[in-house]
C-alpha cells in the first residue's frame, strides 16, 4: 500500500487552488511553438524559434519605423458613411461601430508622418483586425491624402498592406478605390518621390490589384499570403492542384512578382536603404 502514499515532503498546492496560465501571456504559432508574450514583443512579434511573423497592426508598425516612436497621425477624423444603405444580418453602420469599439480604430488604415533614420517619411498602414483590412472609401481617401501629403512635404511614401480585399458593404464604390489610388500614385511618380510597398499577411483582392503592386520597390514579409484570389478559390476555379507554397511571398519572389523579402526586424534598415537608392538615382539623372 506504500505505493499509493506520497513520500516527498514540501509545499503542496491543493487542486482547487491551482490556476491556469492567464490568457495573453503565451502564443502558439502554426508550427506548434509556444512563445512567451514578452519575448514576442521584444522580437517585433516574430517567433524566434520558427521565424513565424504574427500579424500586427498599424501601431506596432509605426513603432518599428519611426525614430523614438515619435509621429503625428494624419486624417484621423475620416469615418465611412453608408452610401448603399447596406444591411444583411446587421446594418453597415452597426458593423462599423462594432469594429471601432473592438479595435479602437476609425477604419482599416492609419496614416502617420514622422522621421525614420532621421528622414521624413509618410506611412499608411492597414489593420486586418478592422473588418479584415477591407478597402472601402475611407481607405482610398486616406491613401490619396497620404500621396498629397508626401508631395507637399517631399517625403517618401510607405504603404503597408494587410487586407482581404474590397469592402463588400460599399459595393462598386469600394472597387472604385482601386482606380483612385492608382491614379494618385501616378502623381507621386511624376514628382519623382519614392513609393515603397510592403506586403504583409494577407495582401489579397483589390489591394493586390492596385496600390500594393505599384511600388518602386515591392517588399514582403516572410510567409505572407499575396494574391488576388485565395489559393482555395484558384484551385476550385482551375480544377488543378497548386504548387507548394503557392501565393506565399517566397513563391512570388522566385517568380518575379516582388523584389525582396525582409525579416520584420530588418524592415526599417531595408526600407531606408531602398529610399536612399531611389533618391540617389533620381538626383544622378537630374544632374546629367
Amino acid at each position: 500500500m506504500a505505493w499509493f502514499k506520497r513520500k516527498r515532503k514540501g509545499i503542496q498546492t491543493n487542486t482547487k487552488d491551482k490556476k491556469d496560465t492567464p490568457d495573453g501571456l503565451w502564443h502558439k504559432t502554426p508550427s506548434g511553438k509556444i512563445v512567451d508574450n514578452d519575448e514576442l514583443v521584444k522580437n517585433n512579434y516574430v517567433s524566434p524559434e520558427d521565424n513565424f511573423h504574427m500579424r500586427i497592426g498599424s501601431k506596432e508598425y509605426f513603432e518599428i519605423f519611426f525614430d523614438n516612436n515619435e509621429y503625428n497621425i494624419l486624417f484621423g477624423n475620416l469615418v465611412a458613411s453608408d452610401p448603399l444603405s447596406f444591411s444583411d444580418t446587421k446594418s453597415y453602420p452597426q458593423r462599423i461601430k462594432e469594429a471601432q469599439n473592438k479595435t479602437g480604430l476609425k477604419d482599416a488604415i492609419s496614416v502617420a508622418f514622422g522621421r525614420s533614420k532621421g528622414k521624413n517619411i509618410t506611412i499608411a498602414s492597414m489593420d486586418f483586425s478592422y473588418i479584415g483590412g477591407s478597402m472601402g472609401s475611407v481607405v482610398g481617401e486616406k491613401i490619396s491624402r497620404a500621396v498629397d501629403h508626401s508631395i507637399n512635404t517631399k517625403s517618401p511614401l510607405l504603404i503597408i498592406s494587410k487586407s482581404g480585399g474590397a469592402r463588400m458593404m460599399e459595393g462598386a464604390i469600394s472597387l472604385m478605390q482601386m482606380a483612385k489610388t492608382s491614379a494618385k500614385l501616378t502623381q507621386l511618380s511624376n514628382k519623382k518621390i519614392p513609393y515603397i510597398s510592403l506586403c504583409t499577411d494577407p495582401t489579397t483582392g483589390g489591394t493586390t490589384a492596385s496600390f500594393a503592386m505599384l511600388g518602386d520597390i515591392i517588399i514582403a514579409e516572410p510567409g505572407a499570403l499575396i494574391g488576388f484570389a485565395g489559393p482555395r478559390v484558384v484551385k476550385d476555379t482551375t480544377g488543378k492542384d497548386l504548387p507548394e507554397g503557392f501565393q506565399k511571398s517566397e513563391f512570388l519572389l522566385e517568380h518575379g512578382f516582388i523584389d525582396f523579402i525582409s525579416h520584420r526586424n530588418d524592415l526599417k534598415e531595408k526600407v531606408n536603404l531602398y529610399i536612399d537608392l531611389i533618391l540617389n538615382k533620381s538626383l544622378r539623372k537630374k544632374s546629367l
